[in-house]
């Protein structure tokens, strides 16, 4: 789950740019009617008149960072007082960013992960346009600054994760008290999963979208066989070439490198040496460009890698992968999730066969990615765990995923246990993958599930799914479109 495209998050991934408005950014809207309260909710639009931002501020442990404007919205940037340690909260907290993207409180209300850093820029995951709903963004403990002073690393897992989300809803659920969808993309989907997996009576659907499930770490065989059908032999070769071109010419381009490494302050500690972040960059090549890239975008690889410059070749390697992914400032603010990888999520062992001998160190372990002062012991049992419980306990619960997108080869499956649920897969399909990209009938299906499980879906909707939309008009300051990626300088994460 190495890196994340300007367009995708990752899923996961939805950046917006802030819109300057005036005051009548803070008048909340509502576009549909109201779900049916709650017992005992109050009703109307807010309850006493009272200031959104004085309820939200009211809540123990919530403290205001910013507000910023956008029309038709309030939106807010918070602090959230949290256990480093669920398990005994007595033994020490820190502070936790989130997001509040507030339309209404009679409406729904989309619980959004990237598994990441969290966007302090207004952005709108697909289900919360779908719904026109509300959305509350969380950052991923030990992703700063969401970490301890002193950080205990055995207290980065999944259930802890999944902890900080059930404490924030339970929070917030007291003031948006109609239905609740966890979504997120890549690494925000497996969240999103994990998440219903422990506190399964918490949100009402979930959307997970391009989320891998590595059950067994050893066995990676659907990656090799998904690199060797994707796309077209012509897109393939192109691509190999290039790799292999990269390798083969290691000498002038790690002379380029060191160059760029001083120019900008790199260092390699973490992984070892300049080699080993050079070839691990290079490594990471075909695995990045089907996920950030459509098939259309194989017209931009050099055609003929052997006649190529070398100016060529690093271009093409450095725009796709990103050279500075690998040094110590790309690493460092991803050390959560290369801990993540390397204790519980697993992460793809490839081996890119068209490369013959020129690799000297294969595809690299997360342990070369983290700070040797960090320990690190992998659970095997933690995924087998997850896909266990969704295939026979998944409720209301949707995947979507890309065709050609790597991080697909590894889906999760729905077995006889699963109610109301389903894997849907985008045709042609990269790491930006959406309800939008699904064909028609497919499409129109997934949506009406969306807003039947949010409890907004209309009465023509609910007689016939086909006319399923949106509720929302898409916006392009807060929504991404299908195959749309943000992307980072990072290194290939999901």
């Amino acid at each position: 789950m190495r890196k994340s495209l300007t367009g995708v998050l990752s899923l996961a991934v939805l950046i917006g740019t802030v819109g300057a408005t005036g005051a009548s950014a803070g008048a909340a809207t509502a576009a549909e009617p109201a779900a049916k309260a709650s017992s005992g909710a109050v009703a109307g639009s807010e309850a006493g008149n009272e200031d959104i931002k004085d309820r939200i501020l009211a809540i123990p442990g919530m403290s205001l960072i910013e507000e910023k404007p956008y029309a038709g919205y309030r939106y807010f940037v918070l602090n959230y007082t949290q256990p480093v340690d669920h398990r005994r909260p007595s033994k020490g907290t820190f502070q936790q960013r989130l997001t509040l993207l507030h339309k209404d409180v009679s409406r729904p209300t989309v619980f959004f992960t990237s598994g990441y850093n969290v966007s302090t820029n207004p952005s709108r995951s697909e289900p919360t346009q779908i719904i026109d709903g509300n959305q509350v963004s969380l950052e991923y403990r030990y992703f700063t600054p969401s970490r301890p002073a002193l950080a205990d690393w055995s207290k980065l897992d999944i259930w802890q994760a999944a902890s900080d989300q059930h404490r924030v809803f339970t929070a917030l659920k007291k003031i948006y008290d109609k239905k609740w969808l966890a979504t997120g993309g890549s690494k925000g989907g497996m969240t999103a999963t994990y998440f219903e997996r422990f506190y399964p009576k918490d949100m009402d659907g979930v959307v997970a979208y391009v989320a891998p499930n590595d059950v067994n770490d050893k066995e990676d065989s659907a990656y090799d066989r998904f690199f060797r059908d994707v796309g077209t032999k012509e897109c393939r070769d192109k691509l190999a070439g290039v790799q292999r071109e990269a390798l083969i010419r290691r000498a002038p381009l790690q002379k380029k490198y060191k160059e760029q490494a001083a120019a900008n302050g790199w260092t390699f500690n973490t992984v070892g040496s300049l080699d080993r972040a050079y070839e691990a960059t290079v490594l990471d090549y075909v695995f990045a460009f089907w996920q950030y890239s459509l098939l259309a975008d194989c017209v931009d690889i050099p055609a003929d890698a052997k006649k190529a410059t070398d100016e060529d070749i690093w271009n093409s390697v450095d725009g796709i992968v990103g050279f500075s992914g690998y040094a110590d400032q790309g690493l460092q603010t991803y050390t959560p999730y290369y801990y993540q990888a390397g204790t519980q999520l697993g992460s793809p062992d490839i081996k890119q066969p068209w490369l013959g001998n020129l690799s000297r160190y294969g595809y690299q372990p997360p342990r070369n990615f983290v700070p040797r002062s960090i320990p690190m012991k992998f659970d095997r049992g933690a995924m087998r765990d997850i896909d266990s419980w969704v295939r026979h306990n998944a409720r209301q619960m949707m995947y979507v995923n890309g065709e050609n997108d790597p991080w697909s080869a590894e889906p999760f499956r729905l077995g006889r246990g699963a109610k109301d649920s389903a894997v849907h897969t985008v045709p042609g399909g990269n790491h930006g993958s959406r309800v939008s990209g699904l064909p028609e009938a497919q499409r129109a299906k997934a949506t009406a599930d969306i807003l039947r499980w949010a409890g907004v879906a209309p009465a023509a909707v609910e007689a016939d799914p086909a006319k399923a939309k949106p509720l929302a008009k898409f916006d392009k300051r807060l929504d991404l479109r299908n195959g749309e990626v943000e992307r980072d300088e990072a290194t290939l994460r999901p």
